[in-house]
């Protein structure tokens, strides 16, 4: 696996499972009749601060791991990690990029679409977060899914 695919592999698997943290907590406030703004506020704060320092300490980590290992492979002390970017590997960053801003417009759209329908404005940017977060882990899919392809 190339060092650009250990990297989306990261995030794929950091945003779903942040995607699935926040189905499951917006889930439970809404059994619990406690989709009230405090409790969202709350839980929009720690979708990021997770969105931002777990990608941040998981893609470190796996530099970390990635390092080690290939140092035993080899047998040397510095082991050289290609981490270089050619063409392919922007033309796929792009697609991917293209697909995740396609998904979170189309998102913004049907979150607006709630509003109209006479939803609260908690709703509308509760479904902004949900869907910025899936167009996320769509994009990572995309991604993976033209390099598995060889694009």
């Amino acid at each position: 696996m190339s060092f650009k695919q250990k990297n989306i592999m990261v995030t794929l698997v950091n945003f779903s499972l942040i995607l699935l943290f926040y189905l499951l907590r917006v889930s439970q406030l809404l059994r619990n009749d406690n989709f009230s703004s405090t409790p969202i506020f709350r839980l929009w704060g720690i979708i990021i601060v997770m969105a931002v320092f777990v990608t941040i300490a998981a893609t470190i980590l796996t530099h970390i791991v990635s390092a080690i290992i290939a140092a035993i492979r080899t047998g040397q002390k510095n082991p050289k990690i290609e981490d270089f970017e050619d063409e392919r590997d922007k033309l796929i960053d792009l697609k991917g990029t293209q697909f995740t801003y396609t998904a979170s417009s189309l998102g913004a759209f049907v979150a607006m679409l709630t509003f109209v329908f006479g939803q609260p404005p908690l709703v509308m940017f509760s479904l902004l977060i949900f869907f910025g977060v899936l167009a996320q882990v769509m994009g990572d899919i995309t991604r993976l899914v033209l390099y598995q392809r060889g694009f």
